[in-house]
């Protein structure tokens, strides 16, 4: 119901002009099918008021005042002086003639080259650059046009997959030859290739939402797209190929291996002498001599430790300070992104608060560098 709502408001488009012309069956015909693809209330509205106008004669002029929107507004007669009630000027769309072409386009497309609008040979640089021109245009944050979520999800989907190496290459093998099967024995009718591909497993596993926040965010985590990836593809593949009792456990061997290797290494591995957070087992506090910074030691420290401590407590204060570098890079790249995303949408709000962000990792080293 909700892919006829695009033809529903056009059939009303169509109606309006009707009314305007005085062609009632016109009207009455395309209001009629609007109601049917997509019941909404300015089409019943309409419907009614058509079914209750008493002639044909005065039609035209008094169906171009009243059908104009849902909302009345009082208009004086220059003859009577009189106020009688009619509609404001037509309600506009939230959404540019622009922007409805761009979400048209996009479900219109046959497969995600198309969606991105470049070549099968487009390197990833051209990919990202596409990406990222259609996703702040298809975003549904900026366009209210209706089907702009099913189109930035395409357009999400179309850039994680053609971004990584062994997706692109099964998508290139067996799109088409998918497609032309599923149209014979599944009955797609009409149904688009970008909304066929995602049914046949040919969808991002990291949501559109997150993709543009991570893209625009800075920096695109390859590793852990290609790990999820990697375990779509091993799960498919047990399901497509089951195995055997025997190989299913000549498949674990190395697992087991690996835990039993761990297991034994763990009884020749002695305790590190102390931890930058307290716990049951650390939990004598101490400070250094130099930056006085807390550190936390076993109950038996002073029998267990023969060695110096001025060098345990630097080593100490090189450990404090690396995670405290560590904290701050991690607290500038949160706000550097909301910054950017702020930049992006023009919101001044967001901006505004992305500047106010605290950095107390920041703070605390430049404090201890500058002491």
């Amino acid at each position: 119901m909700e892919g006829n709502r695009d033809e529903a408001f056009r059939c009303i488009e169509i109606a309006r002009k009707a009314l305007t012309e005085g062609k009632l069956e016109r009207a009455e015909k395309f209001l009629s099918k609007a109601e049917k693809l997509f019941p909404t209330k300015e089409a019943k509205d309409l419907l009614s008021k058509l079914k209750s106008f008493p002639s044909k004669d005065g039609s035209k002029e008094n169906f171009s005042e009243e059908t104009d929107g849902p909302h009345k507004r009082h208009t004086t007669s220059g003859q009577t002086g009189s106020q009688r009630t009619t509609s404001p000027t037509r309600h506009e769309p939230e959404y540019t003639q622009d922007q409805m072409d761009a979400v048209r386009r996009v479900k219109k497309c046959k497969d995600y080259y198309e969606v991105l609008g470049v070549t099968k040979d487009a390197s990833d640089s051209e990919i990202k650059k596409s990406y990222k021109k259609l996703a702040l245009q298809l975003h549904p944050d900026k366009n209210k046009a209706p089907g702009s979520v099913e189109a930035f999800k395409a357009v999400g989907n179309a850039m994680a997959v053609l971004t990584d190496a062994e997706k692109r290459k099964q998508y290139d093998l067996y799109g088409n030859e998918s497609l032309s099967s599923g149209n014979h024995s599944h009955g797609m009718g009409r149904q688009t290739y970008s909304e066929y591909a995602f049914a046949r497993g040919f969808e991002s596993e990291i949501t559109p939402e997150e993709l543009f926040n991570i893209f625009f965010g800075g920096g695109f985590p390859q590793q852990n797209v290609y790990t999820r990836q990697r375990r779509f593809h091993n799960r498919e593949h047990q399901h497509s190929q089951p195995q055997s009792n025997y190989s299913a456990l000549i498949n674990l061997l190395p697992i087991l291996l690996l835990i039993g290797l761990s297991m034994m290494s763990s009884f020749f591995i002695s305790d590190p002498i102390y931890s930058l957070q307290p716990s049951h087992k650390y939990s004598i506090q101490r400070r250094t001599n130099n930056l006085k910074i807390p550190y936390y030691v076993k109950d038996d420290f002073h029998l267990e430790y023969q060695g110096s401590v001025v060098r345990l407590e630097a080593s100490v204060e090189e450990d404090y300070m690396n995670h405290l570098r560590h904290s701050c890079s991690r607290e500038r790249n949160y706000r550097d992104s909301m910054i950017n995303k702020a930049k992006i949408f023009a919101d001044r709000d967001l901006y505004r608060k992305a500047q106010n962000i605290n950095t107390p990792s920041c703070d605390n080293l430049q404090k201890l560098l500058n002491m």
